[in-house]
């Protein structure tokens, strides 16, 4: 028969984490779990992020290709196909592309491309737009401003 001060949770729940460096008792005391001398001993020891131990690390290992240009900007692109949804003669700046959920950011800066078709006029103001985004909302009386 099963009592109930013979069931068992398994491993404790409620283990409390290991103190360590609280006397020899503990079990975790004189050395504190580091072992004796070397450099992972020492406080403040230990090596940086990506060391070997002097063997050839791997991001130096991998061969590099290509340029990255730090100065590149950037730009979240939209669709004219995607202007339908508003209203005709709506003014799109950025915070109603934002509200729009069209763009993630005030600070992100907007290109207009003109994939697609646009049946009525808008007034977008954005940071760039293409040729062919500029004359198909002009052709259908709509305005592309850029900020």
């Amino acid at each position: 028969m099963i009592r109930i001060h013979d069931l068992s949770s398994g491993d404790n729940p409620r283990k409390g984490r290991k103190r360590i460096g609280r006397g020899t008792g503990s079990g975790h005391g004189k050395t504190s779990c580091r072992g004796h001398k070397g450099q992972k001993s020492r406080s403040g020891g230990g090596v940086r992020p990506g060391f070997e131990g002097g063997q050839m690390p791997l991001q130096r290992r991998l061969p590099k290709r290509g340029f990255a240009n730090i100065f590149k900007k950037e730009y979240t692109l939209i669709n004219i196909s995607n202007l339908n949804r508003f209203e005709p003669e709506t003014l799109l700046d950025i915070e109603a592309l934002k509200n729009a959920g069209m763009v993630k950011s005030l600070k992100e800066e907007v290109k207009l491309l003109g994939d697609g078709e646009i049946s009525h006029p808008i007034v977008i103001k954005v940071h760039k737009v293409s040729k062919s985004a500029r004359a198909k909302v002009e052709a259908a009386g709509g305005k592309v401003e850029i900020l």
